[in-house]
């Protein structure tokens, strides 16, 4: 008899199981799905770093414990953007968007009414979002600063002439960045609503931004411990409204304290 009621509870453990752990992972994705996707508005998913692994990338950030849909590839040159393009229709059930522009430091790129016709082409395609990685860089100076400002106020048009958002990058250029941009309709409540995004700027800066409507993008810097520190204590005082803030990993850039260098989407919570 004991015998027979040790093999009859071996067998239902055995059957019991598998049910049982159905059950489980059956809970676990119900509260996964449960669960809001944060939104990346900055993804260099076109970079060469991620050529090897993409598929396994964008899994990884639609399995993240807060899921990461959509994603906004950001378009840096024309090449970029073009490869930006191609991925948002390979993979569309990643929910990716993507960016057109040229980055500050490729401003010499722009040569003119030629350039202007490509991102315009490139602009007008459902995949795109936004005008943009455009504005200032005078930390490196890559390219010239007049170059640069001639470039930026040419994707500023653009953006007018289409009427879509911006995607704008400022560093060490406040002044000039600000001067440049009080002659369009940026902001939220404007025609060109914008955000200044990977904002590692001051808290003056901040506030200038802010009172011209326009949002601020937030990456893994503020998690840096001495780094960040004056730009959390900015967000600590509410100095950008909840309405203005968004989130961004800027990956492979940007990489939140304890995660793998190379940054990717799935690690956007920590920003959050």
């Amino acid at each position: 008899r004991d015998e027979t009621t040790t093999t009859a509870e071996a067998e239902a453990k055995t059957y019991k199981e598998p049910k049982q752990k159905q059950e489980d992972e059956n809970m676990a994705s119900a509260a996964s799905s449960s669960v809001t996707p944060l939104i990346d508005i900055g993804a260099n998913l076109a970079a060469g770093t991620f050529r090897r692994d993409l598929p396994a990338i964008l899994e990884r950030a639609l399995s993240a414990p807060r899921p990461v849909k959509p994603i906004i590839i950001t378009g840096s040159s024309v090449k970029s953007a073009r490869d930006a393009v191609r991925l948002c229709q390979k993979y569309p059930e990643h929910g990716l968007y993507t960016t057109v522009g040229i980055h500050p430091h490729w401003a010499t790129d722009y040569k003119g009414e030629s350039t202007y016709a490509q991102l315009r082409e490139l602009a007008k395609l459902p995949e795109v979002v936004a005008v943009g990685e455009t504005g200032l860089d005078f930390n490196r100076n890559k390219s010239p600063p007049e170059q640069q400002e001639l470039s930026f106020r040419k994707h500023l048009e653009l953006a007018q002439e289409l009427e879509l958002p911006m995607f704008l990058h400022e560093r060490d250029a406040a002044s000039a960045f600000l001067d440049i941009i009080k002659d369009f309709p940026l902001g939220a409540s404007n025609k060109i609503p914008a955000v200044v995004h990977c904002f590692t700027g001051s808290e003056e800066t901040l506030r200038r931004y802010v009172e011209l409507d326009l949002h601020i993008g937030i990456t893994g810097f503020v998690c840096n411990k001495s780094r960040g520190k004056d730009l959390r204590a900015a967000l600590a005082k509410r100095v950008v409204p909840l309405d203005r803030l968004m989130i961004e990993t800027d990956c492979p850039y940007m990489s939140p304290p304890k995660c793998p260098r190379r940054n990717e989407p799935m690690y956007l919570s920590h920003v959050l």
